[in-house]
């Protein structure tokens, strides 16, 4: 943890983690204007299917996976912060089916304002966070800003036949996440002081574990998609992949992990705007049951930071993967199923 104590980091930003991303919405708006980009057959997947990271080959064997993830703070402790965004920015690498090998650190911090220690705490976690992924640091960029942001840009290789995109889910798939949901509403309750000790850690626990085991876990199976559940939530990242694949989704609620206390915080107010504007852009292509009310569908739709793996895999290995994830501490579960019905639209039941 860190060695700076008694500083509320998430007082410092408007907003927190994956929450503060632009909204899907108005972030498509923006994209629809720029030219399109020149065609360029080493480029193996970009910006097109709305993917988790670029693939570029670089020869008949080899091709680089690139990401880049940073956002304001989503605990109060710097140590901990660090390990989150680092985790966070990793996983986009594992969920293409990469293995992560190089970061650059991009820092925006009140140097002026805020003690110096509390940037070295949230180094020293990505540091620790990077060391554990097997990412070596090879450099970085830092700005003076009046609000504290961290992330990384990360470098990773991939064999070009043993890409996963979020675009390849077949019917008949199983829908397998590998961590609970929750966390916006989570992490906003957070910056209103509304969560026990206990409580912090475990959230805070959630968000730093890396998705390498998941990743590792599914590599031999027959995984056809994937992606990780970020600040779009579980069902804008779902959605991505429902209209990438031309395939319909089920999604089965009661089957959805949750964190504890979600639903009893969302009722009391704390759902974060990112949560709503995810629910804003992405329900008129879900049907939602009668029974499931408002709050139900915005804990569906909550921004998640540094989320699970959403694996779409073969329905007959989708059990034994399911058991494999487990066995190697895995918070995983079989949430839903990919079908040839209604292709781009997302059914919960």
């Amino acid at each position: 943890m860190s060695t700076t104590n008694n500083i509320k980091l998430t007082s410092y930003s408007s907003k927190g983690g994956c929450g503060c991303k632009i909204g899907p919405a108005d972030l498509s708006q923006v994209i629809r204007t720029l030219p399109p980009t020149l065609p360029n057959p080493n480029l193996l997947v970009g910006i097109h299917t709305s993917d988790d990271a670029g693939v570029y080959k670089l020869t008949d064997d080899i091709a680089m996976v690139q990401t880049v993830d940073f956002f304001t703070p989503i605990v109060d402790d710097p140590y901990a912060f660090g390990q989150i965004a680092a985790a966070n920015a990793i996983s986009d690498i594992y969920a293409m089916g990469g293995k992560p090998l190089t970061a650059l650190n991009i820092v925006a911090f009140p140097i002026h304002t805020l003690d110096k220690q509390i940037l070295g705490d949230i180094l020293r976690g990505a540091g620790d966070k990077m060391a554990e992924a097997g990412v070596t640091l090879v450099g970085g960029h830092s700005i003076d800003d009046k609000e504290p942001k961290f992330g990384l840009a990360v470098t990773g290789l991939v064999h070009p036949d043993k890409i996963r995109t979020n675009a390849g889910a077949q019917p008949g798939d199983k829908l397998i996440l590998t961590k609970p949901i929750g966390v916006g509403i989570l992490t906003t309750s957070i910056k209103k002081e509304q969560l026990s000790e206990a409580e912090i850690l475990r959230v805070t626990e959630v968000m730093a574990t890396l998705n390498k085991t998941a990743a590792e876990t599914m590599e031999p199976y027959d995984v056809h998609a994937c992606t990780d559940v970020t600040g779009f939530g579980l069902m804008g990242h779902s959605l991505e992949m429902a209209k990438g694949s031309n395939v319909g989704l089920r999604v089965y609620a009661d089957q959805v992990p949750v964190l504890p206390r979600v639903r009893e915080l969302a009722e009391n107010g704390f759902v974060p705007g990112g949560t709503k504007n995810n629910f804003a852009h992405v329900s008129e292509s879900i049907t939602f049951p009668a029974e499931l009310d408002q709050i139900g569908q915005w804990i569906l739709c909550d921004a998640v930071t540094s989320g699970g793996l959403l694996i779409s895999v073969a329905g007959e290995q989708a059990d034994d993967l399911l058991t494999k994830l487990i066995s190697a501490g895995v918070e995983a579960s079989i949430i839903g199923e990919a079908t040839a019905n209604e292709p781009g639209r997302i059914v919960v039941l």
